[in-house]
């Protein structure tokens, strides 16, 4: 090689260098690993022997026992998230948000469903929120069955004690946007916990970008005789539900089936798995939901904000809305004996360095449009935020990938700017999309061009 050559490379690197500084600060300023190393399997263990002692947390259960039933439960929650806020110095606001139900297939006479709410309200946007939920409440075989025990050991106290095990964490530490940790209730009976605080977010300017509902987190035995403590399913929905009759016509046209901005979450979370959970890979499952069933995420997409449901990957039904009972040998029943801990420790941390991911990151991409037809060149453009928001905003990376591909595959980062070109690349044979990224190298999830991915302002 010659030393002009040399001379060449040595400054196309040094040019590259530049261009890349604020994402090659990632490995000083990351502070997901420690996240990661700090969620506890004892602690977690702890919080859902606890939920189990209260008999049963049925939504028609008793509310004035201290011991026994929802309002017991309830009420404990509320406390432990008023102990977190006190070891943070104050940073939760503990809220309870409910309403009166009645007239329900599972709920035929008034009765109030109130669910626990815990805010860690960001330094720079603290209107933009991401939110961990788990249910409070649990069920056995008949629904309407409030009185006998109802563990739910698995179902879904593992879910909620991974909501108060991310808050004692994440509390730990200051981020852009809010942390909303949500203990709802009404799960079991229709949902009704997610669909009254979806309505109070709304009416309160609440700017939620992202729902991760962790709903059974912790078994690791399938009926279908797998044991499995490596893997988790993350569920989303492909075109938004929200969806009007003039965006579809442009996503027929331009595309955007898998790239709702739930889906671009579930790929967002996958991306955190493997950079920072070992021994845990996501499945990403192009569905709402499991096969005809429901979660909380629910009622939240219906309201048009991104949600997904994180879960176990093989599910034990014997443990699931179940009597406790022994039949022809078979033991039934959500106990605790059903639930590993250590592999809700796994799915805790995927949740928590999410959510530390998403709430560090800049003011995801607004307003995303995509040319190139009859082109040979590729052009993305977004607006640019202005105010305290974007004080930590360093630039923009550029993804894409085939159209066949699950996961974003290639990248550029492109600095600060409003637009950019990708040269050569036909915007036929491919997706597209663009990420905010921070000044400690924190992104964003990927935005879809156009209204089938946006994520809002």
């Amino acid at each position: 090689m010659s030393k002009q050559t040399e001379s060449i490379t040595f400054l196309a690197r040094l040019a590259l260098l530049v261009l890349l500084a604020p994402v090659l600060s990632v490995a000083a300023d990351d502070v997901r690993p420690a996240i990661a190393a700090s969620v506890s399997a004892e602690r977690i263990e702890a919080d859902i022997r606890k939920l189990v002692s209260f008999g049963t947390r049925h939504t028609l259960s008793d509310t004035r026992s201290d011991t026994r039933g929802i309002g017991a439960a309830r009420r404990w929650v509320e406390s432990e998230f008023r102990k977190i806020s006190a070891d943070c110095g104050g940073c939760l606001q503990v809220i309870t948000v409910g309403d009166t139900v009645s007239g329900a297939p599972r709920i035929p006479d008034p009765v109030e469903v109130v669910s626990v709410i815990a805010i860690q309200r960001g330094t720079l946007d603290p209107d933009r929120m991401v939110l961990m939920a788990g249910d409070i409440d649990s069920r056995i075989s008949d629904p309407m069955n409030f009185t006998d025990d109802s563990p739910g050991a698995n179902d879904n106290a593992s879910g909620l004690a991974g909501v108060l095990e991310a808050a004692r964490v994440l509390s730990k530490h200051e981020f852009a946007g809010s942390i909303v940790y949500a203990a709802l209730s009404g799960e079991e009976q229709g949902l009704f916990g997610g669909r009254i605080l979806a309505a109070y977010a709304l009416r309160n300017g609440w700017r939620i970008k992202a729902v991760l509902n962790n709903d059974m987190i912790g078994n690791i035995e399938g009926i279908d005789g797998v044991i499995d403590n490596a893997t988790a399913r993350v569920f989303s929905e492909g075109t938004r539900y929200t969806e009007t009759a003039d965006e579809a016509a442009e996503r027929r046209s331009r595309g955007g089936e898998v790239d709702s901005a739930s889906r671009n979450l579930a790929r967002y979370i996958d991306r955190m798995a493997d950079d920072y959970i070992e021994n845990l890979d996501v499945m990403m499952i192009y569905r709402l939901d499991r096969f005809a069933r429901g979660g909380h995420h629910r009622p939240f997409n219906e309201a048009g904000m991104p949600g997904v449901r994180i879960m176990e990957t093989h599910e034990h039904y014997h443990r699931q809305h179940q009597d406790l009972r022994t039949e022809d040998g078979i033991r039934y029943g959500d106990v605790i004996d059903g639930v590993n801990f250590d592999y809700a420790r796994k799915l805790t941390a995927l949740n928590a360095v999410s959510l530390a991911g998403l709430a560090a990151a800049p003011p995801f991409p607004s307003e995303v449009t995509i040319a190139g037809a009859v082109q040979p060149h590729t052009t993305l453009s977004w607006t640019l935020p202005e105010g305290m928001a974007a004080q930590n905003l360093a630039g923009y990376k550029v993804y894409w990938r085939l159209t066949t591909d699950a996961q974003w595959t290639r990248s550029r980062y492109v600095g600060l700017v409003d637009s950019y070109t990708l040269e050569n690349t036909v915007i036929d044979n491919y997706f597209f999309g663009v990420a905010s990224v921070a000044k400690d190298g924190s992104e964003s999830p990927v935005v879809f061009p156009g209204s089938p991915g946006s994520f809002g302002d």
